[in-house]
């Protein structure tokens, strides 16, 4: 299988995040891939572009998102990119600590996290990366 680099770049607003779920989609739909790992894609990915439209660009429409992808043997590969100001990643509250059980958000971090075979975040935050691991069957 080709490994090439594929590139996405659209304005910071919610709606956007259809970009990505439509992604996730015709490449669930063109390879052989894992329908365990579906959920996990969608949910992280998801997660990830809603948290640089509305946490790193502050839903900022001049800001763009810029989310790059790789489909390889085995694995997939997204790395995400915003335009704000960045955020402290090592010091995220922990959304299944008592006193943050009731809150509405501040789970997207730990999602990916969760979700993911691998969650790097780097630039100060601006940039997370995310691996999927045997996500397509081998042929």
């Amino acid at each position: 299988m080709i490994q090439t680099m594929h590139r996405l770049q659209f304005a910071s607003q919610p709606e956007n995040i259809a970009i990505i779920e439509r992604l996730i989609d015709e490449i669930r739909d063109a390879y052989a891939f894992n329908e365990e790992c579906y959920g996990d894609v969608l949910i992280a990915m998801t997660e990830a572009i809603n948290n640089a439209i509305v946490h790193g660009n502050r839903l900022d429409t001049e800001k763009e998102v810029v989310v790059e992808y790789e489909i390889q043997a085995h694995n997939l590969y997204f790395k995400v990119t915003d335009q704000g100001a960045g955020f402290d990643f090592e010091n995220v509250p922990d959304p299944t600590s008592p006193e943050n059980l009731e809150k509405p958000n501040g789970r997207g971090v730990f999602l990916m996290r969760q979700l993911a075979d691998q969650c790097d975040f780097e630039d100060e935050g601006r940039e997370v990366e995310l691996l999927f691991e045997g996500v397509f069957n081998a042929a």
